[in-house]
């Protein structure tokens, strides 16, 4: 396993890192979420992303009780808040009240005692960001969380938090936004801004949903219980990005993983993972094999000319517009 420092931190985390956004507490049973844990593990994974939003909090729990027992100082975990965790007013969003709440709360559901990483999972537009990095910084304080960082904040937003960060000296050091060879929004202003403050990229849905598996066909429907299946945000966003164009596009992209001996997957990762930006790329799973199969993208060598190439296939189908993420993943409070 490929180990990368976490923005300007002495923070190492590994370049596969393990997620449970839609599968565990949800998707999967228990059992096949512990065995999918415990693959990553095996594996080399030290890095395990989680919410509390995910699952209402279950998501937590099966991961908290998943890594029971295994040594605390040889793994990384990290955690989120904004997304309503309950019915009242004050469960939810980035004030003091909530986020400090909200990180005992994940704290208990994780069975552990500090959070190696604590996110603010989108910007909230009615907490003044003070008060925001304030809680952070006394969550740091009192040693429950180690560093802080954010999941889709724009340019300006991160440069903000980072001003605060440093007056009130505690690490801000990532930035969790959706990047793939067919998401690159972050690219034109966030990657650049990150790389001048010292921030890293830690990226979700680095297979675009999986639709840069080719598993999607042109003319066929979504199959039965995959992501774009049903009636969900996450397959309205995948409806407004899947076309058949697209949809050729990713079938010539498999082709092209043939050739060079990989699985499509794994180079949708290796592409991703090419970035110096970019600390970690997060999968999930529903299958333990997944993890093995996704782990093997560390062994693909992808040259730059194959790199422009697969760049050159998806161009026309790439999307940069950031309005999207706004649609899809709205920064206002829910």
């Amino acid at each position: 396993m490929e180990h990368r420092y976490l923005g300007n931190s002495g923070l190492l985390v590994s370049a596969i890192a393990y997620g449970n956004w839609v599968t565990h507490g949800n998707q999967v049973d228990d059992d096949t979420a512990t065995a999918c844990i415990r693959t990553a593990l095996d594996e080399g994974i030290t890095t395990f992303d989680t919410a509390d939003a995910y699952a209402t909090g279950r998501a937590e729990e099966v991961m908290g009780k998943a890594l029971e027992g295994v040594r605390r100082e040889s793994y990384e975990l990290f955690s989120k808040v904004y997304w309503p965790a309950g019915p009242g007013v004050n469960e939810r969003g980035l004030s003091r009240k909530h986020v400090m709440e909200a990180c005992h709360n994940s704290l208990r559901r994780l069975r552990t005692d500090h959070l190696d990483l604590y996110q603010a999972h989108r910007y909230d537009t009615e907490t003044p960001l003070e008060e925001t990095m304030l809680a952070f910084a006394d969550l740091v304080r009192a040693g429950k969380v180690h560093y802080i960082g954010v999941s889709e904040w724009t340019a300006e937003q991160i440069r903000e938090g980072a001003a605060l960060a440093g007056e009130l000296r505690i690490p801000f050091v990532s930035s969790q936004p959706q990047y793939s060879l067919i998401w690159r929004v972050i690219e034109g202003e966030v990657i650049p801004t990150c790389r001048e403050l010292g921030i890293s990229q830690i990226v979700w849905s680095p297979l675009a949903q999986g639709i840069l598996t080719g598993k999607y066909r042109p003319g066929e429907p979504p199959p039965v219980g995959s992501r774009a299946d049903g009636d969900t945000n996450e397959a309205r966003m995948m409806a407004a990005m899947m076309n058949e164009e697209l949809l050729d596009r990713t079938q010539e992209f498999t082709k092209v993983a043939d050739m060079m001996g990989c699985t499509p997957a794994q180079l949708a990762l290796a592409w991703v993972l090419r970035n110096d930006n970019v600390a970690a790329a997060i999968v999930g799973a529903s299958r333990p094999e997944q993890i093995t199969d996704n782990v093997g993208a560390l062994e693909v060598e992808l040259s730059d000319e194959v790199a422009a190439r697969i760049e050159e296939l998806m161009e026309g189908s790439t999307i940069t517009d950031p309005s999207l993420t706004a649609k899809f993943a709205p920064s206002e409070r829910p």
